[in-house]
């Protein structure tokens, strides 16, 4: 969880670690997908928040139909806000006809640090040693 102090007031602003993957419906194109994650993007910077990773897992199969789907386009923001954000965050989902899905979840300390690690690379190196040790 990390902290910040506004200057002006002397009032101390928490931040709250969070994680939300949308499923967008697949009949977007691509230029439409990107202007639906900056709207979203732009929400949480607006509201004094940071986006600290954004991924997009692209066109991928659900595991049950959804709106008649069976396809839908994956994004996973990573982010800090305030807590109240959430609930307006969460209707903005909920009014978007593009969005068929979400979860928004609550990261504790450990999950930022795992997160962070998973960026970074620091896990399956054992499997990337293992086939170089074989290659040779």
């Amino acid at each position: 969880m990390a902290t910040k102090t506004k200057s002006k007031t002397a009032e101390t602003v928490v931040l709250k670690d969070y994680e939300s993957v949308i499923v967008f419906t697949p009949v977007l194109s691509e230029e439409q997908l990107k202007d639906a994650v900056s709207k979203y993007r732009k929400l949480i910077t607006d509201d004094a928040g940071e986006l600290v990773h954004e991924e997009n897992w692209g066109l991928t199969k659900l595991a049950y139909p959804i709106q008649k789907k069976s396809t839908g386009f994956y994004v996973l923001l990573e982010y800090r806000s305030k807590p109240d954000f959430i609930s307006k965050f969460e209707l903005a989902f909920r009014r978007d006809e593009r969005i068929m899905r979400y979860l928004t979840v609550s990261l504790d300390r450990h999950a930022v640090i795992y997160n962070q690690r998973k960026r970074n690379g620091e896990f399956n190196q054992g499997k990337k040693d293992q086939k170089q040790e074989g290659a040779k």
